[in-house]
């Protein structure tokens, strides 16, 4: 009866650290990837849920730090319980996952997708393949003039460019 109880308590013991596993696997993963879901570019943010991603994206390098702390002490005590090489190697992959998603959430996945246009392309007013109900960014330099595209600006989000020998920064 004893010996029923002992194993009875490992058992626990190893579901425990097991779930533990989980949780900070799944945790890290939303703090990653809230943020990223709410703010990415070309859709509506409520108010709120933008509130919250932004409250994410300031706290996520100390949640995602206590999930990777958590993790790896989950697995010392789960490996020292459990004995299946299966099992063991999820451990393995739930640990590493959550290492992973600590280390991508110290990048900015925006900088990396919203970079300056390069030297921009321009054609005559007549030429040009916009509808009429298109908007545009105007700039007029010592008359001579250009127009920014917003939907072409809303991707890069700069445009480096030269206007009657003036360096300018379009930005929309």
């Amino acid at each position: 009866m004893v010996g029923t109880m002992r194993t009875v308590k490992i058992y626990q013991r190893k579901g425990a650290w097991a779930l533990c596993l989980v949780f900070t696997l799944v945790f890290s993963f939303a703090a990653l990837f809230y943020p990223l879901y709410v703010i990415r570019p070309f859709r509506h943010q409520g108010a709120r849920e933008l509130a919250a991603a932004l409250f994410v994206l300031q706290i996520r390098p100390y949640v995602e730090a206590v999930m990777v702390m958590a993790a790896l002490v989950a697995i010392v005590c789960y490996w020292r319980l459990q004995a299946r090489i299966l099992r063991r190697i999820f451990a393995v992959a739930c640990v590493l996952f959550v290492c992973l998603f600590a280390g991508l959430s110290r990048v900015n996945i925006f900088e990396l997708m919203f970079h300056p246009a390069g030297r921009p392309i321009f054609s005559r007013a007549s030429e040009s393949k916009l509808n009429g109900a298109e908007m545009v960014l105007a700039i007029n330099v010592g008359g001579s003039a250009r127009a920014y595209p917003i939907r072409i600006i809303s991707y890069h989000h700069i445009i480096n460019d030269t206007l009657n020998g003036v360096p300018i920064v379009a930005t929309y």
